[in-house]
Formats: C-alpha cells, structure tokens, sequence
C-alpha cells in the first residue's frame, strides 16, 4: 500500500474515531423527543455558533467557493459580503425574537413554530411547511452525499459509490444515537477543523509560491477581467444580475429552518449576544479566505489564454486539492480531506434531524397520533431519520448513473434555495408584520417552492434573459416572489387572524 495513501486513511481514521466518540456521549443525554431534536433547549453560544456556520456553509465553502474564487477573481468577495451581512442580520435582529416566541410555544420545529404563531386551527399550515421540508431537505442531502463521493475519489482515488457509502455511514451511526446533541457538538469539532484549515492554508501558500510583485499583477496577468470588483463582463447588466446573485446568497441566513432551529436550542437570549461575534467572525475570515485560496491557486496553476476549466475543473472544483497536494507535506493534505469531510457533514447531519423531526413530529405525532408521548417517540425518530437518509443516498446515485457529467453544486444551490425561498420570508414576516396571516404564510411558502422551480428550469432557458437569470441564480427572485405573495395574501384575508408580535 502507497505510504501517503495509508498516512490518510490513518488521519481519516481518527477523524471518524472523535465523530463516533461524539456520538456515543451525546447518546448519554437523549431521553425524550426535544432532546433528540433541539438538545432539550441548553446549548451554549459556542456550541451553536459554529454549528449554524458549519451548517449554513457545507462543502460549497471549501469546494464551491474556492473554485468560484478562482474562476471569478476578486468580484466573487462580494459574496462575502452577502453572507457577512446576512449571518449579522439574523443574528442581530431576528434570532431573539424567534427564540422568545418558540420558547413560549413550546416548539421543536419550524412547523411547530409556524403552527403555533398563527393560531392555526387545521393541520394545513403544518402539512404544507412539513411536506415542503422533507420534500428539499432529501434533495439537499442527496447532493451532500454526492459530494462525499466526489470528494472521496478526488482526494483518495476511491470508487465514488463506496466513497458515498462511507460518508452516509459515518454520519448515519453518530446521528442515530446522539441526535441534535451529537450533530451540534461534532458540528462544532467540523466547524473548528474548517475555521482554522481555512485561515491559515492561504497563509500557507502566500510564502510558499513565487508571487512575484502581488496578487493584482498575477491577476492583470491572466486576465485583466479578474481584478474588476464590479464585474467581468462588458454587459453593465450582467454585471449587475452578476453581483446580486453573488451578494444576495446570503439571504439564507434569514430563516432558513436548519439554521433557526439552532436558536431554538440555545439556551437562553444571553448567550445569542455572545454567538452573533463568534457566527460574524467565523463567516468574515473563512469565506474571506476561501476566495482567496481561490484566487492565489489561479494564479499559481493556470497562465494567460489557457481555459481555466481544463485545469482546475468544472467551475473551479479541483483547486482546493491541488493547492493542498502541491504545498503541503502528506499529513496536512489528509487533514485537509478531514476538512472537506467535515463542511459536507456537518450539513448532512443537520438536515437529517430536521427531516426526521419533520416526519415523527409533524406528520406521525401532531397529525396521525396526537395522543402519543413525547418520550416514546424516540424509536420512531431514529427509524425516520434512517428512512430519510436512505432515500437520499438512493437520490444520489441515480444522479451519478444519469447525469455524470453533472455541475454537483448547481444541485447543491438548488436545494440550499429551495429551503431558503420556501422558509425565510415566511420567518421574516412573521417576527416583524403583524398583519401576515396563516393564508399568507401557507401562500408564501408555495409560491416561494414553486418560484424556485420556474426560475431554475424556465426563466433560465428563455432566450434573450435567460443568461441573466443564470447570473442572478433562483434564490434572489424567488424570496422576492414568495415575500411579495405572502403580503397581498394577507392585505386580502379579511378574515385571517392577525399574528401576535414580542418587540
């Protein structure tokens, strides 16, 4: 066996070694349905901060990102930007009210939430956010394990299908006996490898690499489009759609269910105030450095006329590897696959507790079995959260066999903004309008579904606008959508109950 190749396995090994150990603690401290699902509401800010940024950022941080820094150059720091102000936001204005209002509900979940807030009196609010949820999460996850398999075969040279296998596995075992608990504080143990993988790689390379006389010369040297902030190409409109489908990736962060359940967890309003810093500086310092190990691996890899794409791979993906392979000893480069691991399973995780909490507590206990005990429904969450994860490995594969040439994190951003135009404006209006109605939630959340669907596969093969589209992305247009339908819903449900509001 080739002597590197084992130096990875053995790093990887131990990686895997803490997630199970992980796991088999936070077992310890399941014993009922709310600790399962939100840590029976006693995670401290630490705990939560980096398991919302962990999970709000997958492996599109360190693949996606990277490469978009190295196809983009400096105008993709404008989704530093968007994200920047997007993590500040929710953390600033909008998580106290939402861990107030949940705390006095009594929620576990977004629908829960939702259910309660609007003094629904039907199930229909719940079906519909439920149905929705589980609906993006499973396409969601079945792009994480998807990059799992990339990632492994990229960085080991294993067969992709096994490498998915071992990625669902590892996962699936630490999740199915430590539940929320396990998730946040293996989150938190991923979150840490990142941050500081991240900060220090571009460092790393810096003082490794010839750069000459600056980034900006190596840039100019290229190509000269690579420096212009403000956009690349000679279209003013494209440039516009560019940096808006750029900054307004943010968006997510503000009441996307996988983050917000989070500040349902924490334990109290104090330790949020504490949190936003740590989220702020976490977002700030590794997308930052994303970018540019993005940036400084163009540089370093490709040369002037040359198609970046033939080199570094489809939009980039292959530079995070080949930075790693070329400037760090073999030890180092196996961490860093620990890193990859990490940003896709931190979200993994995560989202397959909100899909299991989605079908045992929304659909099997508040709908079918109302009469059923919180704490016997333990068994039924784990068996849910299998069933669910099972069907997005299935998901997976099919996306391999059918379409191998597939851009992976185009499905990636595709369930990320499902999730986000379908829950952010429904969470938005209700912390802050008082006159949003359960019509006008349920209207905003199918507009925003279907929104994410007409502008992914028809807006975006119109000709004429169609490219403009492709630059904006669906998540911008769509939030617009589902939040300007859920108003004039409301304005015209006379009869629809007002929302109460907590200042």
């Amino acid at each position: 066996m080739d002597q590197d190749f084992l130096i990875k396995i053995v790093v990887l090994a131990l990686y895997v070694g803490v997630l199970f150990l992980i796991g088999l603690v936070a077992s310890r401290k399941i014993n009922g349905m709310s600790d399962y699902y939100v840590g029976g509401k006693k995670m401290g800010f630490w705990a939560v901060a980096f398991s919302a940024r962990a999970t709000g950022e997958s492996g599109w941080l360190l693949i996606g990102l990277t490469g978009m820094g190295a196809m983009a150059g400096y105008s993709a720091y404008w989704v530093v930007i968007g994200e920047l102000l997007g993590v500040w936001v929710s953390w600033q204005f909008m998580a106290k009210r939402f861990k107030r209002n949940s705390d006095k509900y009594g929620a576990i979940t977004i629908p829960d939430y939702l259910h309660s807030h609007f003094k629904s009196t039907t199930n229909k609010l719940r079906i519909v956010a439920a149905s929705i949820l589980v609906v993006f999460i499973v396409i969601y996850v079945a792009s994480q394990i998807d990059v799992t398999g990339v990632a492994f075969h990229s960085m080991l040279g294993i067969d992709y299908k096994l490498g998915a296998l071992i990625g669902f596995l590892i996962v699936l075992t630490y999740i199915f006996f430590g539940g929320f608990v396990a998730a946040v504080w293996s989150d938190m143990f991923q979150g840490l490898l990142m941050f500081f993988g991240l900060v220090l790689l571009p460092v790393v390379i810096w003082f490794s690499m010839d750069h000459g006389t600056g980034v900006t010369d190596g840039l100019n040297a290229i190509d000269p489009s690579l420096t212009q902030v403000m956009g690349r190409s000679s279209d003013p409109w494209m440039n516009i759609f560019t940096l808006l489908g750029f900054s307004m990736i943010g968006l997510g962060f503000l009441g996307s269910p996988q983050v917000y359940v989070r500040f349902m967890s924490i334990k109290d309003e104090g330790e949020i105030d504490k949190g936003k810093w740590v989220a702020a500086l976490f977002t700030l310092l590794t997308d930052a450095a994303a970018v540019t190990i993005g940036i400084l691996g163009r540089i370093y890899f490709t040369k002037s006329g040359q198609d970046p794409e033939s080199v570094l791979g489809n939009n980039g993906e292959d530079v995070l590897s080949m930075v790693t392979e070329e400037f760090l000893p073999t030890i180092l480069v196996a961490v860093f696959i620990a890193i990859v691991l990490s940003a896709i399973m931190s979200t993994i995780d995560s989202l397959l507790i909100l899909a299991s909490s989605a079908i045992t507590r929304d659909f099997y206990q508040k709908i079918f079995r109302p009469d059923i005990k919180d704490e016997d429904l333990t068994k039924i969450s784990r068996r849910s959260t299998i069933i669910m994860s099972l069907a997005a490995l299935i998901i997976a594969v099919i996306m391999n066999y059918v379409s191998p040439d597939r851009q992976i994190f185009w499905v990636i951003i595709f369930g990320w903004s499902g999730i986000a135009a379908t829950f952010c404006p429904v969470i938005i209006l209700s912390l802050f309008w008082k006159g949003y109605t359960e019509k006008g939630a349920i209207a905003s959340m199918v507009s925003g579904f279907i929104a994410v669907i007409l502008f992914n596969f028809v807006f975006k093969e119109m000709p004429g606008v169609g490219p403009y589209f492709v630059a904006v992305d669906v998540l911008a247009p769509s939030f617009l959508v589902a939040m300007g339908i859920g108003v004039l819903v409301s304005k015209m449900d006379t009869k629809g109950v007002a929302n109460t509001i907590d200042e």
